[in-house]
């Protein structure tokens, strides 16, 4: 009979010097078999629209094309250019498990940075009004996704040179933004007053659902990825909540996200 420490379950041991068996680039490989994808590289600046809402935009502007080289079964990608930039978006991955998933692919496919911004709520205490962005340093891991990429500890964090890069060079653009800590969760519906209290205590700005996986992703993968929270909201705990700005906000996270990649040396 296995020892309780050899059950696989998120508290148990992890071997994170091993190679995973199931490999991106396996299916990636079988995908575009089946699906008649043509071996095409992704563009090296990706981003993750978790809410949809840039995607959306792109979408009834006409903007956007279809990345014909995207073999990801489960979403599709946009490409934009942008202020300069070539971007390919992947809308709608919301929760650790699936931005992690997608950035995984991501990377096998030809992107060499990441940048994510995800609609977050707002839990400081002091803060400018809804909407407004903030450059996460790091996130509190709140989440199972990254127990299985690195070893357990409170926050998961950027790489301090991107952030710094990226933070200085979004300093003189039209948006507002901070730079600090949110908490990442598994569960939005169980954001109880106790559980804000204890992530406001470690310092967090915001609460949102993929930026400690995200980062934990990063750092055991030697991967460029920046994470922004876009804090729209205040849990709907007034009405006329969750708005986001011209155009649902799609403008200015194109700005930051063109502006981060830019910053990074990487776009």
């Amino acid at each position: 009979m296995a020892d309780a420490h050899e059950v696989p379950t998120i508290l148990g041991e992890k071997h994170y010097d091993s190679p995973s068996v199931f490999r991106p680039e396996n299916l990636l490989r079988e995908a575009r078999r089946q699906r008649g994808v043509p071996e095409e590289a992704v563009p090296a600046v990706c981003a993750l629209d978790p809410d949809g809402d840039i995607v959306r935009a792109l979408r009834t502007a006409g903007r956007a094309r279809r990345a014909a080289g995207w073999a990801c079964y489960h979403t599709d990608m946009d490409v934009i250019e942008h202020a300069g930039v070539t971007i390919g978006i992947v809308g709608l991955a919301v929760g650790a498990p699936f931005a992690v998933l997608v950035a995984e692919q991501l990377f096998a496919s030809g992107c060499r940075v990441l940048v994510s911004v995800t609609s977050a709520g707002q839990i400081a205490s002091v803060a400018p009004p809804p909407p407004y962005f903030v450059l996460i340093d790091r996130a509190l891991r709140d989440e199972g996704t990254s127990r299985h990429y690195l070893p357990p500890s409170l926050f998961a964090e950027a790489d301090p040179a991107l952030a710094g890069r990226a933070f200085a060079a979004l300093a003189g653009a039209a948006v507002t933004l901070r730079r600090g800590t949110t908490w990442t969760t598994d569960a939005p519906y169980r954001e109880t007053e106790e559980a804000i209290a204890a992530a406001r205590a470690h310092g967090a700005l915001a609460v949102e659902m993929e930026a400690a996986a995200l980062y934990a992703f990063a750092r055991a993968r030697g991967r460029a990825v920046l994470c922004f929270a876009h804090v729209t909201n205040q849990m709907a705990l007034i009405e006329g909540d969750f708005e986001k700005g011209e155009a649902d906000g799609s403008r200015a996270s194109l700005d930051v996200i063109a502006t981060a990649a830019r910053a990074c040396g990487l776009a």
